[in-house]
């Protein structure tokens, strides 16, 4: 009995300060990490049970090192599920990706791994929910890791997306109505048991959550809040295309060769204070692309993108950071833009892969980022892409299910709020 006791004690203990899953950014010599799952361009996967996934990455490097995957499985709150492995994967995972290649005829030389799911190990995923994805190197040190969602369709989830009412915001905000329609099946306890997540331009790093439903209309629950499903609209994505890296284009200025070619693009300016154009782009995401070669995933030469930005010194405790998918919209020190006295302009080089790229800039204060943007402005007009995740967990559910999605563009936007 003591026994007992003991163990129980320390499951609760344990459970209750469950670490929660963050992802760990690539280091410096991996690149270009692609996430797919049925869509064209890299972004967050948000698969359906059953669909593929596939990760690919560039190892500067170049020396053909071998790296390890394996695949857990999250709650909604991104905390440990009790589910064994085997109760979510068929087959095996932590062995070695298999599938890799050395660059061609490019000036910087690079190893690219590609990793399919599933594959002659790992041979499904069967389980919806939240999972991590994490890669490790020889010595078992993790390398980097990436979030991604299966969800099985149980219920329609409807999405409108509306100016907000609040009149202090009325300009710059964005707010998601949405509906679950669960057909014949009954949500039990839904106040309790369904988890709803927004999320805008598939970055997890700007979601909303920990909404309950308002109203039920039969087997449809309605979320019909203002403020509290709000976002800041931002502003068009800026970009550049550089598949022929030797040429100057619209976007790019001129282009110089020191050991790799450098690609100086025109410089942007402050948005904040401007009027809204719209811009067509990818909603943040990129795609690799070259005309040297048949395959850009080898082909593909990496060159130095030097971004200038014209905006007045910040304060001391701001920094202005280049954001987007191209890593996945990671704050880090290698994004942070510096100030120069001279041209009066933030600058910053960055080493990427010759393709079409979305960026944007933001800033951040005592390290966080602000809800609002000082430098691009938040405009209801901007197209944006929004996605909601329906969690479930019933009762004596050991998991939190992912049952549907919902998805909508910021292009339908209205005024009108339907009943």
């Amino acid at each position: 009995m003591k026994t007992f006791s003991v163990f129980y004690m320390l499951f609760f203990f344990l459970t209750g300060f469950a670490q929660v899953a963050t992802e760990t950014p690539a280091p410096a010599y991996i690149k270009t990490v692609q996430f797919y799952g049925n869509t064209a361009q890299s972004q967050l996967p948000l698969l359906r049970l059953g669909d593929p996934l596939s990760l690919s990455f560039d190892d500067i490097i170049g020396d053909e090192a071998d790296y390890y995957y394996t695949i857990t499985h999250y709650n909604y709150d991104w905390t440990p599920s009790v589910l064994a492995k085997t109760e979510y994967l068929k087959g095996i995972d932590d062995v070695r990706i298999m599938d890799y290649t050395n660059s061609v005829s490019t000036l910087q030389l690079y190893t690219h791994y590609e990793l399919q799911i599933p594959n002659q190990y790992t041979t499904a995923i069967v389980k919806s929910g939240n999972y991590l994805l994490q890669v490790f190197n020889t010595d078992d040190e993790l390398i980097f890791s990436r979030k991604f969602m299966i969800y099985d369709p149980q219920v329609t989830v409807g999405v409108e997306i509306l100016r907000t009412r609040n009149l202090e915001f009325i300009e710059q905000k964005q707010v998601i109505n949405f509906n679950v329609d669960s057909g014949e099946s009954v949500l039990i306890n839904p106040e309790k048991t369904i988890k709803p997540l927004i999320i805008q331009n598939n970055n997890l790093n700007n979601t909303i959550s920990n909404l309950i439903p308002q109203y039920s209309i039969g087997n449809q629950l309605q979320y019909r809040y203002d403020e509290e499903a709000s976002f800041y609209a931002g502003n068009e994505f800026f970009d550049f295309d550089n598949k022929d890296i030797r040429a100057a284009t619209n976007r790019i200025q001129y282009i110089e060769l020191i050991n790799l070619y450098h690609n100086y693009l025109y410089g942007n300016t402050t948005r904040a204070d401007k009027v809204y154009t719209y811009n067509p782009d990818l909603n943040g995401n990129f795609a690799i692309n070259t005309i040297q070669g048949n395959e850009p995933k080898v082909n593909s030469e990496y060159a130095w993108i030097h971004f200038s930005l014209d905006h007045p010194l910040r304060p001391e405790d701001e920094e202005i950071h280049i954001y987007g998918n191209f890593n996945n919209y990671t704050l880090e020190e290698a994004t942070k833009m510096h100030y120069n006295p001279e041209s009066e302009r933030y600058e910053l080089a960055l080493l990427l892969k010759q393709g079409y790229y979305n960026y944007k800039y933001t800033v951040t204060k005592n390290g966080e980022k602000l809800p609002y943007n000082p430098v691009d402005g938040d405009f209801w007009q901007t197209e944006n892409n929004y996605d909601v995740l329906i969690y479930y967990k019933p009762p004596g559910g050991r998991f939190d299910e992912l049952i549907g999605v919902g998805n909508a563009l910021s292009t339908s936007i209205s005024n009108v709020r339907r009943n």
